[in-house]
């Protein structure tokens, strides 16, 4: 029988100690790291009937990313290194929620309705960051995998893209690339190197960057990368494992506070970068001349990104479909310079990575971005063939065929898997290098509308539903109605609202045509969040 299979399962060392619900959301489970221990050892059973429903490799990376120390969190990954399929979130939820006498039960029901077949081998990829939590809970995952006679490739500590990495690595027996981390740094730092060439500044540019790690396992990748880049990229490290992880510093810091991180000096002019805890967002920024903190987030590295593919396929010739997806939180400024300028189609879809994969895969080039600095550029096999053909055409002229071979040579530069805050710093750091900009340069491109991001703590964040991508509200009935009516009281005025899907909380995002306006507006929303959505502790108000 079936359940016979999951006899030996129950370990008393990794019972549930808690009656808290926990779900998996786009992220996986992430929450106080002292109650996860039951859920990485459960997780670490259901990784083992993932890869044998998929007959192929998976992922399971312990990280909390941008949250602080005190959080951790697991994310299983799918075998092309995609995130793990939408139903079977719903499967990790129920089973890292049920009572301990219904383990088997559930591992039962799971196998027969899946139709797993317990006899094929299993193999689970596993990665963790630097967390103090980390050791105790890969133990705990490590135990639920050799409970169901899994095998194991522990790669101890590495960032999230890494990982994912090595899984599509893993299950195309190396045609992606070689399946260590030494493949990982060798791949992307011969490709960065080659594309370059042997001038290291051009114009404007130069090849020094400020970088900060965030106090994360990035810092650890970021000290391989300046040993590979010696010479090439001068990369200045700050944050890099001293202090506190995602401390007053780290991309999503940057990017919420926006302000300089700490540790990084207040220079002028300078092109700094920053990364999260597991180094899977990026983000520059500078200080102007005027002493002003200046942000280029993920829309600026997403329309840096598409206007060097438009021209490249321009110059080509290939008549290739280019394509770039955001979400609601992409900034109104960026969007009209996408679609009216560059004139490359634009899609917004709900936040989370899987929703702009998904979506990115419809265009034969993809690229996709959230505002956070979380995403990558994905292309189609068939396009990858064609492109390598155009390169190799000796009937083209001279530019065609360099554009070409620089479309060929940079997907290497790139990891399609999921976004990857270092290979994407690679790739900005190679378009900036071939345009000869300065990040002053860079950023006068467009006009970033000011905006701002605020969070209201609420009773229950599922009384917040949405529609349309997100910027429309459903439920509570009437906040919407509300929300429009201060909207459109600002020049440019937007703003939506949507629930965290980790805590109870719930993010206002707004911008305006006036940085003097655009905390009022913030502030108004916020506070009808407040009010219509069971708000608690005190009510949004100007500081």
């Amino acid at each position: 029988m079936v359940s016979n299979y999951f006899r030996d399962v129950v370990s008393v060392k990794y019972n549930r100690k808690h009656d808290r619900h926990i779900e998996y959301g786009t992220a996986g489970f992430r929450t106080k790291s002292d109650i996860l221990e039951h859920v990485l050892y459960r997780m670490g059973l259901l990784a083992v009937l993932r890869s044998k429903v998929k007959k192929a490799a998976v992922g399971l990376m312990i990280t909390a990313s941008h949250n602080l120390e005190p959080d951790n969190g697991i994310k299983l990954v799918d075998p092309a290194g995609e995130m793990l399929e939408t139903s079977w979130e719903t499967i990790a939820t129920d089973l890292a929620n049920v009572q301990d006498c219904e383990v088997i039960s559930m591992l039962t029901l799971i196998s027969t309705r899946e139709n797993i077949d317990l006899l094929v081998p299993a193999t689970v990829i596993i990665g963790r960051d630097t967390r103090q939590s980390g050791p105790s809970l890969l133990n705990a995952a490590l135990a639920g995998i050799r409970a169901l006679h899994g095998n194991v490739m522990d790669l101890g500590l590495v960032t999230t893209p890494q990982l994912h990495y090595v899984v599509v690595c893993t299950n195309t027996n190396g045609t992606y690339g070689n399946p260590t981390l030494q493949g990982y740094y060798s791949k992307l730092a011969a490709v960065f190197k080659s594309i370059r060439g042997t001038e290291t500044n051009n114009r404007k540019y130069t090849n020094a960057l400020q970088l900060d790690a965030a106090n994360g396992v990035g810092a650890i990748a970021a000290k391989e990368f300046q040993r590979y880049l010696v010479g090439v990229l001068d990369i200045k490290l700050f944050n890099d494992g001293s202090r506190g992880l995602n401390y007053m510093c780290g991309a999503d810091y940057v990017k919420v506070q926006q302000t300089l991180p700490l540790s990084i000096p207040f220079e002028t002019n300078i092109r700094c970068a920053s990364i999260d805890g597991d180094a899977d967002r990026v983000v520059y920024f500078y200080i102007d001349k005027n002493n002003k903190f200046r942000l280029l987030d993920g829309d600026r590295i997403a329309t840096l990104v598409a206007a060097y593919f438009k021209e490249l396929l321009e110059t080509s010739g290939l008549p290739l479909q280019l394509g770039l997806v955001q979400t609601a939180y992409a900034n109104g400024g960026s969007t009209n310079y996408i679609s009216n300028v560059l004139r490359v189609p634009v899609a917004c879809v709900p936040t989370g990575v899987k929703h702009l994969h998904k979506r990115a895969l419809e265009f034969d080039i993809g690229i996709y971005f959230e505002a956070n600095g979380h995403g990558t550029v994905i292309f189609k096999d068939i396009v990858k063939e064609t492109i390598k053909q155009h390169a190799e055409n000796e009937r083209l002229s001279a530019a065609q065929r360099v554009a070409s071979t620089k479309l060929r040579d940079v997907i290497d530069l790139i990891n399609e898997t999921v976004g990857d805050a270092l290979s994407d710093m690679l790739l900005v750091e190679t378009i900036l290098h071939a345009k000869g900009w300065d990040i002053v340069e860079w950023e006068r491109s467009y006009d970033d509308l000011p905006n701002k991001q605020l969070k209201v703590q609420v009773k229950d964040r599922n009384v917040i539903t949405t529609t349309d991508a997100e910027r429309r509200c459903l439920t509570p009935v009437g906040l919407q109605k509300e929300i429009d009516k201060i909207v459109s009281k600002y020049p440019n005025g937007r703003s939506f609202v949507r629930p965290s899907g980790t805590e109870d909380i719930v993010r206002v995002y707004a911008e305006c045509e006036n940085s003097s306006d655009v905390e009022k507006l913030a502030v108004g929303v916020a506070s009808l969040v407040y009010r219509f959505a069971g708000g608690v502790g005190p009510e949004p108000n100007l500081s």
